[in-house]
């Protein structure tokens, strides 16, 4: 019997904060329906194609079922009614106001379900000057000081890598939320409206900046900080085939240690002296071999410096199979497999059985 067995939950979501939770929920053993307008949500466009679907809306809602309601019919919405009889959880992303709207808000849903969970993901909150504001990830980090902590060179900022406002501030809150409101249920009998602001989180992940900020009452400038750029002891430095070393020899055993194996010169050791100089000597010294050269000499000395590796090795990389992060797979409607997408649910809590799992069909009509 997994955790969330016997627990169904609607999603009006697309994209991806909530889908994403939903998935995690749905491997923890919830029944997930997917509500779709006529057609199909956005992602189901998105390229590429995966056996006549999308490779990234199958990886999004693997085991889900799937259903086609015009929200903005009200005789396509009574097909929810006995839905939300029995639905212990909705999980919404529209903009505020638009389930109130279509008679699906929470006050509305409270009072005739009140045991049922209402989570809502926007933005910027149910409440406040910004609450209407559209927005991506990319406005969500930048609107919170979180970006300017390391945008890159100043003639080259760089777009980050991951959608942490999505995943860390929408998916992530959603889901321990959800399971929070679900203990306290147990203990009340009562639902609740969870109001999630992408944003919020977002000064969660600036915890270190804002400690500085406030103790000494100067924020810290971009690239300062001592873990995005400040210090050559978490740094990036490339090698001299081009590719990158992952130093995070913080740590005084490490740092040493980092510095015996490429032989840096004692007058750079005592970074605190001149980080910059330290910084360009160390350069200097991993620029001389390529990167496997740098990898058997930094595996022996365990020194937290690794080599940057490209997604198509990492997804091979023994320890992550052994793991069985790839050991389960998604199933197209034609019968194709590719490996799921890993979701942090520990394996305990996830169906041992390793079924392939199919996203729901495209809507029709």
């Amino acid at each position: 019997m997994q955790p969330l067995s016997g627990l169904l939950v609607l999603d009006f979501t697309t994209l991806l904060p909530g889908p994403l939770a939903s998935l995690m929920l749905a491997e923890a053993g919830a029944e997930v329906i997917k509500i779709e307008r006529p057609g199909g949500e956005d992602m189901r466009e998105f390229s590429p194609e995966w056996d006549g679907e999308s490779a990234a809306f199958a990886l999004l809602n693997r085991g889900k079922a799937g259903l086609t309601v015009d929200l903005k019919k009200p005789e396509d919405r009574a097909k929810l009614d006995e839905l939300l009889q029995r639905a212990d959880i909705l999980i919404e992303q529209f903009r505020p106001g638009v389930m109130d709207r279509l008679g699906l808000g929470y006050e509305t849903l409270h009072a005739r379900y009140p045991r049922l969970i209402y989570c809502s993901i926007s933005g910027y909150g149910q409440q406040g000057p910004r609450a209407d504001e559209a927005g991506h990830d990319i406005n969500y980090v930048g609107n919170t000081g979180l970006l300017d902590l390391q945008p890159g060179p100043i003639d080259h900022p760089v777009v980050p890598p991951a959608l942490v406002a999505d995943i860390a501030g929408g998916t992530f809150p959603a889901v321990i939320n959800i399971l929070l409101a679900l203990r306290a249920r147990d203990q009340s009998g009562e639902g609740a409206h969870l109001d999630i602001a992408m944003t919020d989180a977002m000064f969660t992940f600036a915890w270190y900046a804002l400690a500085l900020g406030q103790a000494r009452g100067a924020f810290p400038k971009p690239g300062e900080l001592t873990l995005v750029g400040g210090s050559p002891r978490y740094q990036l430095y490339r090698t001299k085939d081009g590719r990158l070393i992952a130093c995070g020899a913080l740590e005084d055993k490490f740092w040493l240690s980092f510095c015996r194996v490429i032989g840096l010169d004692d007058t750079f050791i005592d970074d605190a002296r001149n980080p910059a100089a330290t910084k360009a000597a160390v350069a200097a010294r991993i620029a001389e071999r390529t990167a496997e050269e740098w990898r058997p000499l930094f595996a022996a000395a365990d020194c937290c410096a690794t080599i940057v590796e490209p997604l198509a090795r990492a997804v091979r990389d023994p320890h992550f199979v052994k793991r069985g992060l790839f050991a389960h797979g998604v199933e197209s409607q034609n019968g194709s497999v590719m490996p799921a997408l890993p979701v942090p649910i520990a394996p305990i809590f996830r169906d041992q059985i390793r079924l392939n799992k199919k996203a729901p069909p495209k809507p029709r009509g």
